[in-house]
């Protein structure tokens, strides 16, 4: 039943909610996930008696809004539970077009451990997953919280359980912001062992902690700093390069050239998060134009969107990214422009120079 009142057109649909699934599981508790919604289409009216779901407004929305809806529903039917984050990331799939089904990519198991499944969050990250599987040597570039690392270790695991390799070998450049290992207390193992924090906190949430020193004891999980890559051939490994914006040219081909017979490297790492030294290049922004165009090596691209920790930091990336560009471009206006500069700040002043 569609009106036209003037040059405002309105439509209305009915939607019958299959009674094989429960309506609080689609509508959430206090019906959370209907204000996602209800948010994310303002021109739809939504409402539920019983199970159906009656909405009025824009066509073109409610079109979509039912995607929505028959992608969340799809989800319920796999017996995943569904939240607001969740809803929120179908929305922006199907606003953006993409010919893979929302519910196929939320739903994709990578790894289940201790009842609790790993899976991919994203677009990107499903893709990600897939270039993984696919190609031997795979770059991972994008900001902190979008699952670089932690999706790497879960396929690693993954490949460990399935036989395809006989070890994991996990590995970061010990630099960090600022700080230099001299600064840090007690035998070198102990020194790098907070660089190398991350990697063992993953691990943890991947496998029985019980079993972890033992295979490390044995060989078959490696956690080591990138110097101690040096010399060797890694045969049957799935290697791990974490935080390799933090490597020189000269130690990415190091790294690169460990390759061996039956291995997989995944190499992951934020550009815009470099604590190299001054006049130091970095090893992950000049790789992708000495490799371009080698076959079996892939690039994959991480963006603020795909940040799976609490929503500011997708905000928060966003927000340097806009200072990152005005100061690239130039620009040295203060985010706030009603107060005056502080000492040794200055301002772009319009047709003028500051």
């Amino acid at each position: 039943m569609a009106e036209t009142p003037g040059f405002n057109q309105r439509a209305q649909h009915k939607i019958v909610v299959p009674s094989s699934v429960p309506t609080v599981s689609l509508l959430g508790s206090g019906d959370e996930l209907l204000r996602v919604i209800e948010r994310s289409y303002p021109d739809v009216d939504v409402l539920v008696r019983g199970n159906e779901i009656t909405m009025t407004g824009d066509p073109d929305q409610i079109a979509e809004a039912e995607r929505a809806l028959d992608e969340m529903v799809a989800v319920v039917r796999t017996g995943l539970g569904l939240t607001p984050e969740a809803v929120e990331r179908t929305v922006a799939m199907l606003r953006a077009r993409i010919a893979e089904r929302p519910a196929d990519v939320l739903t994709a198991n990578i790894l289940s451990n201790r009842g609790r499944t790993i899976r991919a969050k994203t677009l990107n990250q499903k893709r990600y997953v897939d270039a993984i599987d696919k190609h031997t040597i795979v770059f991972s570039i994008g900001p902190a919280g979008t699952g670089k690392t932690y999706l790497a270790v879960a396929k690693a695991v993954q490949a460990l359980q399935a036989k395809q390799v006989t070890r994991i070998l996990l590995t970061r450049p010990a630099v960090e912001a600022g700080e230099r290992l001299g600064f840090l207390p007690g035998t070198v193992s102990e020194k790098v062992d907070p660089y190398l924090r991350p990697l063992y906190d993953a691990l943890h949430d991947m496998m029985d902690p019980a079993s972890i020193p033992r295979l490390m004891t044995e060989g078959t999980i490696e956690v080591a700093p990138l110097a101690y890559m040096r010399g060797r051939t890694l045969n049957d490994a799935f290697v791990i390069l974490d935080e390799a914006q933090n490597t020189s040219p000269e130690q990415m081909k190091m790294f690169l050239t460990r390759l061996g017979f039956g291995s997989k490297m995944v190499v992951t790492g934020d550009i815009t998060q470099i604590d190299l030294p001054a006049g130091t290049d970095s090893g992950l922004v000049v790789v992708e134009g000495i490799l371009d165009g080698i076959e079996d090596v892939h690039f994959s691209r991480m963006e603020s969107h795909d940040v799976v920790r609490h929503r500011l930091v997708s905000k928060i990336v966003d927000a340097y990214s806009r200072y990152d560009a005005d100061h690239a471009a130039g620009s040295l206006v203060s985010p706030r422009p009603d107060r005056p500069p502080r000492r040794g700040e200055r301002r772009r002043v319009s047709g003028g120079r500051s």
